[in-house]
């Protein structure tokens, strides 16, 4: 190796850096320069793929460990008390004595952290060292390298099953096409298949690495997964632009591709995949941001307690009348002044009592908190038979924030819908066709979890099997005739068929997506990418897993599509007789040589919408049969199969709400661009509906296509416009030619390719429309009313249309029909529309006559008016208005609007707040809130990976919230309280003592038996009691969810209770003190012996305490509590038989056998024990008699027989207007062609109020209605 100058490594360090900061980077190849030394490559000043996950190494572990650790204010504070014992004037004990604690503290963190750490290095070095095949100039073939040798600008291959080593832009695949097939479930969770194409104009049939001579330019790396900026630079100049769509991520896997070629962008810490790989999130819970503060009261306590003492010590000093004995001067002869020994005493007080910040109390909150985790993992009400997945706990520090909250915000499509979706009605050329028995009948399937157990089938026939037999249960006859004669009346090939609208709008449903057809005739393997880091509750559920736990190890965590458009099914004798068989991506050529049978294909899609749309048209004979990036093969009802050519896609964005395909016909050879989208995008598209330059034809379809899509909306159907353009070959070419250097462009490239797509998508001509149902999810009704009877405001924010919204309303039992409703819409004068609301409110609030009654009040509220809401001048008053809210709808709202939401409320409020989702557009509300809900639905794991908790269905989220967050809170509360007092009243025994010594900081407890009496004596009983103790029963949390209201607020940990304990200890440590004193007043006994009976008392008033707060004793708390007992006495029976000179000049040698014969010994513990516990125990039984809390009247229910019980909850229930929620099945208005008007939708909504601009706001009671018009 050559030697370098320093001087010279630090200018390679400095232009690495700069390097590493451009905004763009030119890459070239490396294998012109093969074997020269690495300050001659073109690419050295970019990390290598080597990963390294660890925080630590093996020479630095020790200080680094240290140093961390010492960032916790309570280690520093206790290392300093112990330092502090080293200086001979301050020394309360021996200095190596006072050591132990923390020193064991530190030494348990070290050893968790080291244990985690090591894991990272086995994890670090077992994906450095996966081998993979990088191309080599000198052998002229590819080779074997490990991934830690992969280098930016290198050519690796991938085969199909292998995972991507580093982020590569796709050069080469061996399908004919140039598509290479991935899965990214190791990124985002999503197992749908995505296509990835080779670089436009660099792909042919015989790619060889030498060849290539291009400079490749792209973005710096960032963590954005969806977005990549990049262009190859040929030699002659010639800029071809590259995105996303031919990155192979780190990570991935790639599928159904015999092999790829890429070349190496980003490599080991700046790829995407290690850019997103944050670990565990860490949040700070409500409940540790108050118990810092009481920690900070009990240093305020300590400090006024060590004040007194030095005080008391002055005045001791300065009361004797001359130098007593046992004051010894230093070497000199010469004594300190009162003054000064007072100062000292202070400091030395301070060391004594030191134990009053409870040390083991952080480490007794991680144990706890691991314990809650376990069991709430682990329930089996939480598991999904149907997914195989069961609720992940993704945030290990704010368990008990489930128990506080207020407010719930919650996405509609996927978290309270299934996100299967069915075909249901749909409209051509202005005529309606409903498939009403679509929606009837839901399908009894067998799960793939099931089949997979019985027959052990493949992932890819979980996901799409089952879609591949059924199609659509009815189709329409009206239809099917129309669609007939449009084809029979055509010949062959005239080019008529093509103009017939019937036939356009279900190849716009076929063609105008993103699906991926699959065959079934390749096996699918999965692999798995390790996991980089394993935080410490993985490594504990391991080992219980290890030991038998409660699931099975290694079932497939996979969910089974069901068909999105019918929900029918097979009889099982036709489920056994259809075997799981694998599925190929390999796309058909289009020759149709290999064009597989219709009834062998499955499709699979990135949204259940469009699955749906692409079934639907197969259920009336255009098949989907193939799909590449240049084109899309579609079989006619007529068994004719067309080759459409893919000029461009231009793909949805929320700001848009559509997409298009820019094809080109294969009969007339006409350029037409087939677009979907949401209606009120399209309609604008359009001109005006009922426009003057309109025909009388045009103007009709469009105003009836128009009607047909609200009452689908008010159906609570998800509506879609299809439309096409023939677009002229000039206008096409010339737009090809801009969209393609838009998506060359380094800057503002988004931009630009938003803009190339907005100006080809005008001037659309209608062809129909669609109605897709989405079902709610089982038990959604009765969770939300669960939910606000918990006194828990509901939001749900959506960005359907408000028909639909409020549909879905009443269906999931969001808006009541008693409820007060007030629905804004987009206001010009919103001010004077929130002060009217206002006022009125407050007038029912401040009515004498309303005393004790609350109002149900629901707002409904848009986009539009929503912005203008969350202005400055307005968000108070907004804010103010939904407090007294229980539900508030928001339609029509973006994802940057639902988190800016989320955070007013938190903000503005100061509350607890949650937020559930399931999709990528969830993710910002997710993260916002102070507690996030991940569902694992239909549409990837883009929202569990960014949440705190994942469930699988949105009924889990009841027990989850209602039953284990208000048990996590009252444990985790109760803790912590009975923590402070513990060590309140054991501190307080050797203050009282002081006023008998002179303040002299003397003990009258041995020193090591004070460290083992909060080291292992008291510590475990009140770990058992956070993780073990239940104080009302799931039945009755469920069954009453009004009891979840006590953790609310401030919560049973609240500033009284906090301090009322500390009374209590202030309390008990003056009885444990005084009786003894009292009984060995005027005695002759020794130090130890008077500190024993005190001692012991001491323990047992602790236990027998924590015996009061228990509510539900199990088999673990006896044994904890016995073993805590027998402990005590075995340690101190040995230690004073052993130990003679053990801390001199003490001697605590046989003390406690001396005790233990003595009667006075027993009667001393025992009245001591009685005394102290006796106004606690009164006091809990003088409040459980007269002012009984809600929680003790639960508790008094599960004390009845189970069948009572249940009577009573429902007769409660009834009483109380909860009753049981109804199934959200919607009933089949008339067509609304027919004259018979559609009256399902309340007929408080006006379609005004939605369409228009009319400045309306609607105040709707039971009774009467009354609007308020400004």
């Amino acid at each position: 190796m050559t030697w370098r100058s320093p001087l010279a490594l630090v200018r390679d360090a400095l232009q690495g850096q700069r390097a590493r900061e451009r905004e763009l980077r030119s890459l070239v190849s490396n294998l012109p320069y093969e074997g020269l030394e690495k300050g001659k490559q073109p690419n050295r000043f970019f990390l290598s793929n080597a990963i390294k996950t660890t925080k630590y190494s093996l020479l630095l572990f020790l200080p680094m460990n240290l140093y961390e650790q010492f960032h916790r204010l309570a280690n520093l504070y206790f290392v300093g008390l112990a330092i502090l014992n080293f200086i001979p004037v301050v020394n309360a004990f021996q200095p190596e004595v006072a050591l132990i604690p923390i020193c064991v503290i530190m030494l348990l963190t070290a050893l968790k952290d080291g244990w985690e750490d090591f894991r990272r290095y086995q994890s670090d070095r077992k994906v450095n060292n996966t081998p993979c095949f990088v191309y080599s100039r000198r052998e002229k073939q590819y080779v074997e390298r490990r991934w830690k040798d992969v280098r930016v600008g290198d050519f690796v291959q991938v085969v199909s099953n292998e995972i991507v080593p580093a982020d590569l832009l796709l050069l080469y695949s061996s399908d004919p096409n140039g598509v290479c097939h991935i899965e990214t479930a190791n990124l985002d969770g999503e197992t749908n298949l995505k296509q990835r194409i080779v670089v436009s104009g660099l792909w042919n049939l015989g790619f060889e690495p030498e060849s290539f001579n291009s400079t490749v330019v792209c973005e710096r790396p960032n963590s954005n997964l969806n977005h990549f900026k990049c262009f190859v630079e040929k030699p002659d100049k010639d800029k071809v632009g590259a995105s996303i769509e031919s990155l192979l991520l780190r990570g991935c896997t790639v599928r159904n591709t015999n092999h790829a070629v890429g070349f190496v962008v980003y490599a080991g810490h700046e790829t995407k995949a290690m850019l997103n790989n944050n670990g565990s999130r860490y949040k700070r819970s409500k409940l540790e941001q108050k118990l810092n503060v009481d920690v900070f009261f009990c240093l305020i306590l300590l400090f006024a307690m060590c004040l007194i003492g030095a005080f008391g010590h002055y005045l001791w000093l300065e009361s004797l009348p001359g130098v007593p004995s046992f004051l010894v001067p230093d070497s000199n002869g010469h004594l300190d002044v009162p003054s000064l020994e007072s100062f000292y005493m202070f400091f030395t007080m301070i060391i004594l009592l030191q134990i009053l910040i409870p040390i083991s109390l952080y480490v007794s909150i991680e144990l706890v908190k691991v314990g809650q985790i376990f069991f709430i993992t682990n329930d089996i009400d939480l598991y999904d038979e149907e997914t195989d997945s069961r609720v992940q706990c993704r945030a290990l520090n704010i368990t008990e924030d489930l128990g506080q909250i207020e407010y719930v915000f919650s996405d509609k499509t996927g978290t309270l819908t299934e996100n299967k979706m069915v075909f249901r009605r749909c409209s051509v050329m202005g005529t309606e066709y409903p498939h009403k028995e679509n929606g009837h009948q839901p399908a009894r399937r067998t799960t793939a979890w099931q089949k997979a157990q019985k027959q052990g089938g493949s992932e890819c026939t979980q996901r799409c099997g089952l879609q591949q037999s059924t199609g659509m249960k009815t189709t329409h006859q009206k239809l099917l005739q129309q669609i007939s004669r449009a084809e029979s009346s055509g010949g062959r090939r005239d080019g008529n068929r093509s103009f017939d609208p019937h036939l356009d709008f279900f190849l716009a449903l076929a063609i105008c997506n993103t699906v991926v057809v699959s065959a079934e005739n390749a096996h699918r393997q999965r692999v798995s990418l390790l996991q980089l880091t394993r935080n410490p509750l993985e490594t504990f559920s391991s080992l219980v897993k290890k030991a038998g736990a409660f699931f099975q190890s290694n079932k497939r965590n996979r969910t089974l599509s069901e068909d999105p458009v019918i929900d029918s099914a097979k009889t099982e004798d036709e489920a056994d007789a259809n075997r799981l068989r694998t599925c190929s991506l390999h796309a058909p050529s289009q020759n149709g040589s290999t064009i597989v049978e219709a009834e062998e294909l499955c499709y699979e899609a990135e949204s259940p919408d469009e699955a749906a749309l692409v079934y639907a048209a197969r259920a009336y004979g255009f098949i989907l049969l193939a799909r590449t990036p240049d084109s899309v093969t579609v079989r006619l009802p007529s068994g004719e199969d067309l080759v459409f050519e893919v000029l461009d896609t231009l793909t949805f964005d929320s700001n848009r709400k559509r997409m298009s395909v820019l094809v080109r016909h294969p009969v007339t050879k006409d350029y037409v661009l087939y677009t979907k989208g949401a209606d009120y995008s399209i309609m604008e598209l359009l001109g005006t509906p009922y426009a003057e330059n309109f025909s009388g034809t045009e103007k009709n379809i469009a105003a009836d296509t128009q009607y047909h899509l609200d009452c689908y909306a008010k159906e609570g159907l998800r509506t879609l416009c299809i439309t096409k353009k023939v677009v002229s070959e000039s206008t096409c070419q010339s737009w090809l030619g801009e969209r393609k250097r838009a998506q060359a462009a380094m800057e503002c490239r988004e931009e630009l390719i938003t803009q190339t797509a907005v100006q080809l998508e005008t001037n659309l001509t209608l062809l129909g429309a669609t109605g897709i149902e989405d079902r709610l999810q089982e038990k959604v009704p009765d969770t939300i009313v669960a939910l606000r009877e918990a006194g828990i405001h509901v939001w749900v924010l959506t960005g359907d249309k408000p028909e639909t919204a409020v549909n879905i309303g009443y269906a999931c039992r969001l808006l009541e029909e008693e409820d007060l409703k007030l629905l804004f819409f987009f206001q010009v004068t919103c001010t004077a529309i929130l002060d009217c609301t206002l006022e009125e409110v407050r007038r029912y609030r401040d009515d004498p006559r309303n005393a004790g009654t609350t109002q149900n009040i629901s707002l409904v509220i848009d986009g539009d008016t929503l912005d203008m809401a969350k202005s400055p001048d307005l968000q108070e008053r907004f804010v103010e208005l939904t407090k007294h809210c229980r539900s508030v709808l928001c339609c029509r709202v973006t994802p940057l609007q639902k988190s800016a939401v989320v955070k007013l409320v938190r903000e503005k409020l100061k509350v607890m707040t949650l937020a559930v989702g399931d999709g990528a557009n969830d993710v910002n509300m997710i993260q916002a809130a102070d507690v996030g809900i991940g569902i694992s639905g239909q549409e990837g794991m883009q929202a569990v990976m960014a949440s705190d908790f994942a469930i699988s269905r949105f009924k889990h989220l009841k027990k989850l919230v209602l039953v284990h967050g208000h048990w996590c809170y009252t444990r985790l509360a109760n803790m912590i309280i009975y923590f402070f007092y513990k060590n309140v009243a054991y501190v307080n025994l050797l203050f009282w003592y002081q006023f008998f010594c002179g303040f002299t900081a003397t003990t009258m407890i041995d020193y090591w038996l004070m460290i083992f009496f909060n080291l292992f004596f008291t510590s475990t009983p009140p770990i058992m009691f956070g993780i073990f103790d239940k104080d009302v029963s799931v039945e009755v949390l469920q069954g009453v969810p009004e009891l979840y209201r006590t953790g609310q607020g401030k919560g049973e940990y609240n500033f009284l209770t906090f301090w009322i304990s500390i009374l209590d200890a202030f309390y008990q440590s003056l009885v444990c003190f005084f009786i003894p004193y009292l009984a060995y007043q005027d005695s002759d006994v020794d130090l130890f012996t008077f500190g024993t009976p005190l001692n012991t008392a001491a323990l047992f008033t602790i236990l027998l305490h924590l015996g009061i707060e228990i509510k539900s004793w199990t088999l673990v708390h006896w044994i904890i509590m016995l073993g805590s007992v027998a402990l005590y006495f075995i340690v101190t029976l040995a230690y004073t038989a052993t130990c003679v000179t053990c801390n001199p000049p003490s001697n605590p040698y046989w003390i406690l056998q001396n005790q233990m014969a003595d009667p006075m010994f027993y009667l001393i513990v025992t009245l001591c024990t009685v005394v102290a516990l006796l106004p606690r125990y009164t006091f809990h039984v003088l409040k459980n008699s007269v002012a009984p809390s809600p929680l003790l009247q639960g508790r008094q229910l599960d004390r009845m027989d189970p069948s009572t019980r249940d009577q009573w909850i429902k007769e409660w229930r009834g009483f109380r207007g909860g009753a049981p929620a109804k199934r959200y099945e919607l009933s089949d208005p008339p067509s609304p062609t027919l004259e018979t008007p559609v009256d399902f939708f309340p007929e408080f909504l006006p379609d005004s109020n939605f369409m228009g601009d009319d400045l309306s706001l609607n105040v709707i009671t039971e009774s009467r209605q009354r609007a308020v018009h400004t």
